[in-house]
């Protein structure tokens, strides 16, 4: 099968289940804390993959241990929990427009810390997708009375995250095994959302909560298929292509995200149709870039 379909259905297809994650944390915060749902999230993940552990935990994987420290904890662990809380007074949509920074800070990040190699319409599709991001944002703030801009920095913290953790998956663990390095980095993190979970007040609203079944399926859901599964496809996305091209699946976020908001009864207006417009042009113009740098390779 040819490999640039192959590329761009797991661009899409991340897409769905990212931009999915959004709603599925408003489900699980209707019973739980921000804190708890992170944890949960990340400790289902950890679960979910155990069962590899036997197979994918290998002394020779060892000298790569602190590039999957980076990727669990910078990758996953921080944004999970900064997300969530983020949730707690961002709507869902507003929330996924705003992850679609992260291709800025991947640039930005590679070109001063890891050397990446970017042209002028590389540069050029990443400016116009992050306008089109920040029309989003903008509109999403005028739909709201108040934003806590405290809230709005937790997103921003965590596309930085996200864009360090890119850089470094692309540059230490091109060589390695999607679901290996996905395993190392869920060892790593699992206990401590574990620790943390069972610290809380979890067992008791799980128990006594009418809605905690419910709302603890969609957290599963959100931790099998939004953090495990999901991380080994963006792994093997970031090997085929490069971080640039990968990371800008968080310019389709906001599309899926706010079609969720929409259905979820969040205000969607025709001018976001405008924004996305742009942000698709934006990840046009990031693939063309993609075309020279795989001729170099």
């Amino acid at each position: 099968m040819n490999t640039k379909f192959i590329n761009w259905f797991i661009l899409f297809l991340l897409a769905f289940v990212w931009g999915s994650s959004f709603i599925l944390m408003k489900r699980g915060l209707e019973v739980f804390s921000s804190g708890q749902v992170a944890a949960l999230r990340i400790f289902i993940a950890f679960l979910f993959l155990s069962p590899l552990i036997f197979r994918h935990v290998k002394k020779e994987s060892l000298k790569h241990w602190k590039a999957f420290l980076v990727m669990g904890v910078i990758g996953n662990l921080i944004p999970a929990f900064l997300f969530t809380e983020a949730e707690t007074v961002i709507s869902s949509s507003l929330t996924g427009a705003l992850n679609s920074l992260t291709p800025l800070f991947t640039l930005i990040i590679g070109v001063l810390f890891f050397k990446t190699k970017t042209g002028l319409i590389n540069t050029l599709g990443i400016i116009i997708g992050f306008v089109g991001a920040l029309g989003l944002v903008m509109v999403g703030k005028k739909d709201s009375d108040s934003i806590a801009f405290l809230f709005i920095f937790y997103i921003v913290l965590s596309t930085i995250c996200y864009a360090f953790s890119v850089n470094v998956i692309k540059k230490h663990l091109s060589n390695v095994n999607s679901t290996t390095a996905t395993v190392w980095a869920m060892m790593f993190i699992g206990p401590i959302a574990a620790l943390y979970l069972f610290t809380t007040d979890f067992t008791e609203r799980a128990l006594s909560h009418p809605e905690a079944l419910k709302s603890l399926g969609f957290i599963c859901i959100l931790a099998i298929f939004g953090t495990a599964l999901s991380v080994i496809i963006f792994n093997v996305l970031i090997k085929n292509t490069n971080a640039i091209f990968a990371s800008s699946v968080t310019y389709l976020i906001p599309i899926v995200a706010m079609a969720w908001g929409s259905y979820d009864k969040e205000s969607v207006l025709p001018i976001h149709f405008a924004w996305i417009g742009l942000i698709l042009a934006g990840v046009y113009l990031v693939n063309k870039t993609l075309k020279v740098n795989e001729t170099k390779h």
